[in-house]
């Protein structure tokens, strides 16, 4: 394992995959402690925006083009952003099962379902995870 071919990525990448291993780690954590404390709050409050960050930074990454500049993955970062508004409104407006239901299926499909595929050969993640 190596982090050089991630760093020797131009600086979408390597924010959009440090802003997306930040949130599968402080979303792993939230997933694990106790739910409507401050700490709850604040921790959601960063892992939106890292999630927003990652979600944007992928408009940038054109590695895999399907339809002109853009891929498939693509519908997964605009589903990420409603997504995360969507949670966000839940939380505000007290439909907390509703919350729990988006923030959950964000972090499993757009955090672990996507970042499956980033270990594919030729993508720089399998190259950083297994030095090919």
């Amino acid at each position: 394992m190596s982090l050089a071919p991630l760093f020797q990525s131009n600086l979408v990448i390597i924010l959009h995959a440090l802003g997306a291993f930040t949130a599968l780690m402080l979303g792993t954590v939230q997933l694990l402690l106790p739910k409507g404390s401050e700490t709850h709050r604040l921790c959601g409050y960063i892992w939106i925006n890292l999630m927003v960050l990652v979600a944007l930074s992928s408009f940038w990454i054109h590695d895999i083009r399907h339809v002109g500049p853009f891929s498939a993955i693509h519908l997964l970062s605009i589903y990420t952003l409603f997504g995360v508004a969507s949670g966000l409104r839940d939380a505000r407006r007290g439909n907390i099962t509703a919350h729990r239901k988006t923030m959950r299926q964000i972090f499993w499909i757009a955090l672990v379902g996507a970042g499956a595929f980033t270990l594919l050969p030729g993508r720089v993640m399998h190259q950083v995870v297994f030095g090919q």
